[in-house]
């Protein structure tokens, strides 16, 4: 009996069927692996996010990282310093999953640093702004991270298996996260009218850079966007516009249950619509911002690329063991 499984196999389809083929899978629900075959498009798409997801990871744990020596106790200090650790974790994870990815172009995770240093890889605007009070770590940690944990679970079931896989992961240990934010701003807003009015302060400075963290609503807004791409082919389910809207449910409720004032005195929820109206940030600032522009991007850069530098014998030494 004549066996035709053969015609299936990626190296005899054209590059036609291949797509047809890989679309198929993607609707039916499978999962793309690593060393399956995927068109460019795609996997361009993946690398572009995932590298940006683990850098942002990486840097993120910068500002952060600023308050180790200056939290007001022991347990806040021990307790901020494992949040730090689990960022750069989550960092080294999806930086891995991209080194599967950019091996037919014959990249490492040395061309990504590269592309960080160079300007070439962006990472989320929050990262580029300044903790200048404790109230700011703990923003970061309630509101950034509770950000992030609404943009990540949407990507659980996204169509590659290597990163809805290291999402598992991640986004368990960010709602920690955001519980360790949430109990810092807790703490100041039972503290005296100058702790809380020290939250009030990171909120008024914080609240457009939230806004922008979630991106455009549109590719016109800045210029770019891939979440057509993305939800396309089921990486993710929600556009930015949606993610921002459930951030907007989800936190607007509580702020304003601890007294504080959202500063943008348009934001409202509309009934007829089901939407929530507000002010639309600065996206020219979010373009500057993310190309290196923010308050202090070149402060944390110059701090990547030392520690970077500083620790090449590192990786040296181990290249020459795994040799």
């Amino acid at each position: 009996m004549y066996d035709a499984t053969h015609l299936f196999e990626p190296e005899v389809m054209t590059e036609e069927e291949k797509l047809a083929r890989f679309t198929e899978r993607i609707e039916n629900g499978e999962k793309i692996e690593a060393d399956d075959w995927m068109p460019a498009f795609y996997r361009d798409t993946l690398i572009k996010l995932i590298s940006m997801h683990g850098i942002s990871e990486i840097m993120g744990a910068l500002p952060e990282k600023e308050w180790v020596p200056k939290a007001p106790s022991l347990r806040r200090k021990l307790g901020i310093m494992a949040k730090v650790q689990d960022e750069m974790g989550h960092g080294q994870l999806l930086l891995r999953v991209v080194e599967d990815l950019m091996k037919p172009y014959g990249k490492t995770r040395g061309d990504l640093m590269d592309d960080l240093f160079t300007g070439r890889l962006k990472f989320h605007n929050v990262f580029h702004m300044p903790t200048r009070t404790w109230a700011d770590a703990g923003t970061i940690g309630w509101l950034v991270d509770g950000a992030a944990i609404i943009t990540q679970t949407n990507m659980l079931g996204a169509s590659y298996g290597p990163y809805a896989r290291a999402l598992q992961r991640i986004c368990a240990e960010e709602v920690f996260h955001a519980q360790h934010g949430e109990s810092i701003i807790m703490a100041l807003a039972e503290g005296t009218p100058e702790q809380k009015a020290m939250i009030q302060e990171s909120l008024d400075e914080w609240w457009e850079s939230l806004l922008m963290f979630f991106g455009p609503a549109t590719k016109e807004t800045t210029g770019t966007s891939k979440q057509d791409i993305t939800i396309a082919y089921k990486i993710r389910t929600k556009t930015n516009e949606e993610l921002r809207q459930n951030f907007f449910t989800k936190y607007v409720p509580r702020i304003q249950s601890l007294g504080l004032v959202i500063p943008d005195p348009t934001l409202r929820f509309d009934e007829e619509s089901g939407q929530w109206i507000y002010a639309q940030p600065d996206w020219s600032e979010f373009k500057q911002i993310i190309q290196g522009g923010g308050p202090r991007s070149k402060e944390r850069l110059a701090l990547r690329r030392t520690s970077y530098q500083n620790n090449a014998w590192v990786r040296e030494a181990l290249a020459e063991t795994m040799a």
